[in-house]
């Protein structure tokens, strides 16, 4: 669209801004009785297609033809206007059209219809899941530390990428361009997007994928986090030393290894290199400017007004705005660790030497996930953590599964810790961290420090009051059900805005965004399904309530769980220590919940998600064929225990004189 009044009211589009978009459409289309087909037959107060298309970019209520289809398109599906006779989308042809304030019968289209309109809530997807009278399916989660606000943020542009090998400057080539030049800016974008992570490339993408003028803005590297410095190095970290225990581990099935099993951690961390530079062109500044139409701009993003944003001395104006900048490191106030060289998830990958040493704080997924791979590829890792609890937001019965795990590995951990200094060790490079009480302390060396104490959303320098955007140091930005900001122009997605800190979370927030902003949609982030898994050796996946959740609430509920030592495959595979735990309500079979702990637990848990998705209940999965032997046995299984359940001492009586009969 072009400049036009911006929208305000409740910050959403309302019935007030459509009538002023159909008085202003009304003043410039030709309105008059028209006649078509023969014999001819006659339609009052019709405007064509094609002359509205001229008049609208005429008048400059559209840029151009692309333009205009899509503000036509808009209001058709809003009920301003329609076809006279079929279900026709708006189009730039000979085509009648009539005003719905102007008509005085009800139904729209006939028996000849040549097919639907076009429906962008189709189109789109339907993302949410809550149905009418059921309780929305999300888990409690912990806000954030209260001590979050005074921690500082990690700069990413001060760690940057290294080493500087083949790999590295490939990666570089396609998501932060040396040479990369700025394009000159529209004179106004239906989307402008800060931050090129996840949630940001999907908003980018899904905009002009139906047609926006959009601008996305990166002021590091195009990816976020999980391209770089969150899921793909990590996963590729966790592979490597998942092949080193599998062959530590290879007498178990009779396979004799002759000498000492060891690891090239040079190697190791080349592979990861080599591996994300593969995957990068996917998330390139190249791809998205000339394959998708984005214009990217590099640089930081400030916002200058309401609807307007700053990068690198150009003014971009929009329409509609999305905030999808993230999340980077919280540093603890720890005294003295500003003052070692400690890492972070945004510095651990560009090692190139082993830490023999490797001191962890913090025991959520970040900080298991790397303390267990670096056990296993060779550093003693011990971890150092404020509770009792590992992954405190997990199933406990799941959590202490890993823990077994990890301390089989030989991983240390130390619970309930009390920090009270970190320093110089008396080495090079050594770290020396002291913990205890006022009576008592204990010293800790480590060649190595990892952070991993959760993360903060990235809002500093980004203009929100000029914007008119409310926010918190701790959660971020402040969003309603439907993502929509203070300024109901601008949204946010992604870590920014959600304490769903997941790559797949992002995504579906941003089409989800595509939808209400862009589309009238009134999606609700709270309707979300959202399952996770956390890539341990056992995994850990969930989606849906826990049962505190379900307590919390005082949702009667009943447990069905399969232990895979009681699983053939899981047996076979030597890969027994796990379960699957799914709750229902009681007295039904609706999926309320599941919890799955074992080897591949994060594929699995799609099965449980697509059931709770499609309302589809734990009895009917008991009767959908699983191949065998596999792991995802174990789901129909918790079925067949909620059949047998079923069959009451009533119900057992009745079958056994109704099976004597036919004897």
């Amino acid at each position: 669209m072009s400049q036009k009044k911006k929208h305000g009211g409740d910050k959403s589009l309302q019935s007030g801004d459509l009538e002023e978009l159909e008085h202003s459409l009304r003043e410039i289309v030709n309105l008059r009785q028209r006649q078509y087909g023969f014999p001819p037959k006659s339609y009052d107060d019709c405007f064509v297609g094609s002359e509205a298309v001229t008049k609208m970019i005429e008048a400059q209520l559209a840029t151009d033809e692309d333009d205009a289809l899509r503000l036509g398109n808009i209001l058709l599906q809003a009920g301003v206007f329609h076809h006279v006779h079929r279900d026709h989308a708006f189009k730039n042809e000979f085509l009648f059209y009539r005003f719905a304030a102007d008509e005085d019968h009800g139904s729209l289209a006939d028996e000849t219809s040549e097919g639907p309109a076009v429906r962008w809530s189709d189109f789109l997807g339907t993302l949410s899941t809550a149905r009418r009278g059921e309780e929305a399916l999300q888990p409690g989660i912990p806000g954030p530390d209260p001590e979050m606000g005074s921690m500082e943020q990690i700069d990413l542009e001060a760690v940057g990428i290294s080493p500087l090998d083949e790999h590295n400057a490939r990666l570089l080539d396609n998501v932060h361009p040396k040479r990369w030049v700025n394009p000159q800016p529209k004179s106004i974008y239906n989307l402008v997007v800060i931050g090129a992570g996840a949630g940001g490339l999907v908003s980018a993408a899904g905009a002009a994928g139906v047609g926006g003028r959009v601008a996305l803005v990166e002021s590091h590297l195009l990816g976020g986090d999980c391209l770089n410095v969150g899921c793909v190095p990590s996963k590729a970290l966790l592979r490597s030393a998942k092949a080193v225990a599998a062959v530590r581990e290879a007498g178990r099935f009779g396979v004799a290894i002759d000498g000492e099993v060891s690891v090239d951690f040079g190697a190791v961390m080349e592979r990861l290199r080599r591996l994300r530079s593969r995957i990068s062109p996917v998330d390139s500044a190249q791809r998205y400017s000339d394959q998708l139409g984005v214009d990217v701009f590099m640089g930081r993003g400030t916002f200058t007004g309401t609807n307007s944003l700053e990068v690198d001395g150009a003014t971009l104006h929009f329409a509609k705005a999305v905030i999808a900048t993230g999340g980077t490191a919280a540093i603890p106030n720890i005294p003295g660790l500003a003052d070692v060289p400690y890492l972070t998830n945004n510095s651990i990958f560009n090692l190139t030497r082993r830490p023999r040493r490797l001191g962890v704080i913090g025991a959520g997924p970040i900080g298991i996930e790397l303390a267990q791979a670096f056990q296993r590829l060779g550093s003693q890792v011990t971890v150092f953590l404020r509770s009792e609890q590992i992954m405190p937001k997990e199933d406990r019965e799941a959590a202490d599964i890993v823990k077994e795990s990890m301390m089989d590995d030989g991983v240390t951990f130390a619970f309930n810790t009390r920090y009270k200094r970190i320093e110089g060790g008396d080495g090079e490079d050594e770290i020396r961290m002291v913990v205890g009480d006022d009576n008592t302390e204990k010293a800790w060396v480590f060649d190595a420090l990892l952070v991993a104490t959760g993360r903060k959303p990235a809002i500093s320098n980004l203009g929100l009051e000029e914007a008119g955007v409310e926010f918190d140091v701790r959660a971020g930005v402040t969003v309603n059900d439907n993502l929509q900001t203070t300024n109901g122009d601008i949204y946010a997605v992604g870590d920014v805005a959600s304490k769903y800190q997941f790559t797949h979370m992002a995504d579906f927030m941003a089409r989800m965004v595509i939808k209400n902003a862009l589309f009238f949609g009134r999606d609700k982030v709270s309707d979300l399904l959202v399952p996770w898994a956390t890539y341990t050796d056992p995994e850990v996946a969930h989606v849906g309530l826990y049962e505190k959740d379900l307590q919390e609430r005082e949702i009667a509920y009943t447990t069905f769980q399969r232990e895979f030592a009681e699983v053939d495959r899981a047996i076979i595979d030597g890969a027994e220590r796990g379960f699957v735990k799914i709750h229902v309500a009681k007295g039904k079979d609706r999926i309320l919940g599941a919890t799955i702990v074992g080897s591949h637990a994060g594929d699995m848990i799609s099965e449980i998600s697509v059931a709770m998705q499609a309302g589809m209940g734990l009895a009917s999965l008991a009767g959908v064929i699983h191949p065998y032997p596999t792991l995802a046995e174990a789901i129909r299984q918790c079925g067949d225990a909620y059949n047998r359940q079923r069959l009451t001492p009533t119900v057992k009586a009745i079958f056994h004189k109704l099976m004597a009969l036919r004897r």
